[in-house]
């Protein structure tokens, strides 16, 4: 028999807040986290907005020295993974430290690092590229350096999936301890992508807008929507099995009760006509969890602001759902984060838990023009209190990855 598995810890970094708590707030309030890039020069670039960390410094969290020797995603993902263990008040021990496990995805690993060290090369040589360089730039550095950090010795991995990395590690996380692999799983998404080649590689496939104001750029489901707005951050939730948190008197936000997982087989970058492969992966979440549409109040989608993208969601949404689908409130908060590429999927299930938790529903912002074609409610710029037994959340990545998960209310 599968065991059950909770929510028990939170950690988040994001345009909208440094930690989970005050991200979910922002998302409630619908705030808009995009802005004029800061991090490099964009005089060169037809796109100079996107959703970067505010007021943060990683030397409040980690010695210069040590931040020094890991790309900005993996700083990102300690100190998400050291606030989510923190708030779950778990104690990682010589006496648990086995049954503790870590798997942490990047959708594209050490962009900045690469980079640098290219510079580096072309001016001083290869005798001058850092020791560093390789275990700095792999995406599995993340979830290697954060179980280091913790002492977790349980299973260790690095699932990546583009833009459904944070929700297939949390999904992978989620089987590892159904089956009893591990009694807690520290698991999510971390991305550093605001670098000079991730913008201009993004440009360059069309996929950014390129309407450079910030409070109108990202707008899912809406007419005139032109492209994605890139974001950056962490998201690290801490799961573990029913029965283990519950023996230590853990708070559970919600519990994960199903996992969809597949691939369109189509296209590198764009998404199967009319959705096709987002429908089976909700068809597959919902049957992992054991329940019919009607049951689902909310989901909180994908909706990057792609023409295509958010036009096929809605028509899968639709297939899946039928008649339920006018009862089922649908928002993006990629309006507010803009799209955090392998950590989206993270972020988006810590706001969808302690939306369950909070019982509301936070909005999609910049919603002026709908899109005909896009008919849904999707809960434009104000939230709204809904009481939610069941929600889901989409991640749907480049390669044709698609990835769901379902959470419940936690009950007895």
């Amino acid at each position: 028999m599968k065991k059950r598995v909770v929510i028990t810890g939170i950690g988040a970094l994001s345009p909208l807040g440094n930690d989970a708590r005050t991200t979910f707030n922002n998302a409630i309030d619908g705030v808009n986290g995009i802005d004029y890039i800061t991090r490099i020069d964009t005089t060169d670039y037809g796109v100079k907005i996107a959703g970067e960390l505010k007021d943060f410094n990683i030397e409040d969290y980690i010695p210069k020295k040590d931040a020094r020797k890991m790309d900005r995603f993996t700083q990102y993902a300690i100190v998400a993974a050291r606030q989510a263990v923190e708030d779950s008040k778990l104690n990682i021990n010589d006496d648990n430290r086995d049954r503790v496990g870590v798997w942490i995805g990047s959708g594209i690993g050490g962009m900045e690092t690469f980079e640098n060290s290219y510079d580096q090369l072309q001016q001083r040589g290869p005798n001058r590229v850092s020791p560093f360089f390789v275990p700095m730039m792999i995406p599995d550095m993340a979830t290697g350096q954060v179980s280091i950090d913790l002492g977790a010795q349980g299973p260790n991995g690095c699932t990546v999936t583009a833009c459904a990395t944070g929700t297939n590690c949390i999904g992978d996380a989620f089987r590892i301890l159904q089956y009893g692999d591990a009694d807690v799983m520290v698991a999510g998404g971390t991305e550093a992508p605001i670098t000079k080649m991730g913008i201009a590689g993004f440009m360059a496939n069309k996929a950014l807008s390129f309407n450079n104001d910030p409070e109108t750029a990202c707008r899912p489901f809406q007419e005139g929507r032109d492209g994605f707005v890139m974001g950056e951050g962490a998201g690290i939730v801490v799961l573990e099995e029913l029965e283990h948190a519950k023996a230590r008197g853990a708070h559970i936000y919600a519990e994960v009760v199903g996992y969809g997982n597949n691939g369109d087989a189509f296209h590198i970058t764009a998404p199967a006509p009319n959705g096709e492969g987002g429908v089976r992966t909700m068809k597959m979440a919902l049957k992992d969890a054991g329940i019919t549409p009607d049951q689902v109040q909310y989901l909180n989608a994908h909706g990057t602001s792609t023409p295509i993208g958010d036009l096929y969601e809605t028509m899968a949404i639709k297939q899946v759902f039928g008649e339920a689908v006018k009862d089922l409130k649908v928002s993006s908060t990629k309006s507010m984060t803009g799209h955090l590429l392998g950590a989206t999927g993270a972020v988006e299930a810590i706001i969808t838990a302690l939306s369950i938790e909070n019982s509301k529903v936070p909005p999609t912002i910049h919603q002026q023009t709908p899109d005909a074609e896009c008919d849904l409610d999707y809960v434009p710029e104000k939230s709204q209190e809904v009481e939610i037994d069941y929600a889901l959340s989409n991640s749907l990545g480049f390669g044709g990855h698609n990835a769901v998960l379902v959470f419940k209310k936690y009950s007895e």
